[in-house]
């Protein structure tokens, strides 16, 4: 009887009913197995202590503003979504009609979500068009990637999100050990062996602490709309835009599709008002604007800035050129030397951009050991009583939990180094003690 119950709740959870598969591929509707991804996060003490290490940090922010703001969406799991308030179906067909026009979406990727491109730059939402509509799942169940991809598995976000920010604050420190400290003679040197870098208050390098917080906590905060939760365990298909894909380079050749969960991340701080040089530095995650790649940054930003229905020139992330281009706007004191009249092809730039795309960067080896663990699950499954061929029930009993409480990372490390009888042990902890 208990197993039978067991089943029952499970399957209420899932959203298996025969409606729920009938749209399982339907990104027009709110994920059926968001409520199940939610449960299995908050069971995480790998995702809670991710959430905690993030919401401490997020506390040291200087600037209350935005430290209450970013607090709000990432900790209330019903916060509005600013960039969709009051937004009807018929502004939302405008947008995605602009961003055409404009070339910063793909014609042709209309056929590749059920919904069509609508559905990809708007998935749904609690409440949608009403005066707060609110995320579908919280920002600590959302995976950190597409099905398959880097901490695809629920809390995934979190645990990608903590060792980004990890990186950017860590990063700056190394800047500062590195580039901003100087000797009793005013000049710089090297942080000697065995001192701390210097504190932000101490260097005379002034990399902005919030932003090294802030940029990696909402660079990804889109994911908890983009990637909700099929019943199956498996998850929504992300549409790539910001670009047409072939004259994306201020009209000649180039490429600047992208996640759309990082535009929509940058649609969000836009509508909620955070500066020009966060703005620029939360769109340089997925590209440094250096090295021929700033028409990159400025057409996520030209994307973000349709969907929250402002002006890029006016808020001052963009600025024209003399060629007409929109370019990254000066930002501090950038415009006290007309830089671009002798090197036209520089970006205005600040080290923050550098440093958020650099700590952006693990997927060299997340997304790597997400594909090698999944083949390891997959053999050891029928030892735990699961079959992989069986979909719902292997995702949602078997793979995201054993994900969610270990990390693929965890798991390939130790498969590495003592090999597929290490992770065995490691999934054992978990049939212990009932969890799968």
């Amino acid at each position: 009887m208990r197993r039978a119950l067991r089943c029952l709740c499970l399957t209420t959870l899932l959203g298996l009913s025969l409606g729920g598969v009938a749209r399982a591929g339907d990104q027009r509707s709110l994920g059926v197995g968001n409520a199940l991804a939610m449960q299995q996060a908050e069971s995480s003490p790998l995702v809670q202590s991710a959430r905690a290490y993030i919401l401490a940090q997020v506390d040291t922010v200087s600037a209350t503003q935005w430290r209450e703001a970013t607090r709000d969406a990432v900790a209330n799991a019903q916060t509005c979504v600013a960039h969709r308030v009051g937004l009807t179906d018929d502004d939302k067909r405008a947008i995605v009609e602009a961003l055409r026009d404009q070339g910063l979406v793909d014609p042709a990727d209309d056929e590749k979500i059920l919904g069509g491109l609508v559905a990809g730059v708007f998935p749904p939402v609690v409440d949608d068009g009403s005066a707060c509509p609110h995320v579908p799942q919280s920002f600590f169940s959302a995976p950190g990637s597409v099905f398959a991809g880097h901490h695809s598995f629920p809390g995934g976000l979190a645990v990608h999100v903590a060792f980004n920010l990890s990186s950017f604050v860590s990063l700056a420190d190394n800047y500062r050990r590195v580039y901003g400290h100087v000797g009793a003679d005013g000049l710089p040197t090297v942080t000697p062996a065995g001192q701390p870098s210097p504190t932000p208050a101490a260097s005379d390098l002034p990399i902005s602490e919030d932003i090294a917080v802030l940029a990696p906590t909402w660079h990804d905060w889109g994911k908890i709309l983009v990637f909700q939760w099929h019943g199956d365990g498996s998850e929504f298909i992300e549409l790539n835009f910001g670009g047409n894909g072939k004259t994306d380079n201020f009209g000649a050749a180039g490429d600047s599709k992208t996640g759309g969960h990082h535009i929509i991340g940058l649609a969000e701080t836009m509508s909620r008002g955070f500066p020009p040089e966060f703005i620029v530095t939360q769109a340089s995650a997925h590209a440094a604007p250096t090295y021929g790649a700033e028409y990159k940054v400025v057409n996520w930003i030209r994307a973000a800035a349709l969907m929250a229905r402002v002006d890029p020139v006016e808020r001052g992330y963009l600025a024209r050129d003399a060629a007409g281009h929109l370019r990254l706007a000066p930002m501090r004191a950038l415009g006290t030397m007309a830089m671009q009249d002798g090197l036209p092809g520089e970006p205005r730039l600040l080290v923050e951009y550098i440093l958020h795309n650099l700590s952006d960067a693990d997927y060299t080896f997340t997304g790597p050991a997400v594909t090698e663990t999944q083949a390891l699950l997959k053999q050891l499954a029928p030892r735990f009583g699961y079959d992989p061929a069986d979909a719902a029930a292997y995702n949602t009993r078997f793979r995201n939990p054993v994900m969610s409480r270990f990390s693929a990372e965890r798991l390939q490390i130790l498969y590495a180094n003592d090999g597929i009888e290490a992770v065995a042990l490691e999934i054992g902890k978990l049939k212990k003690a009932g969890v799968i």
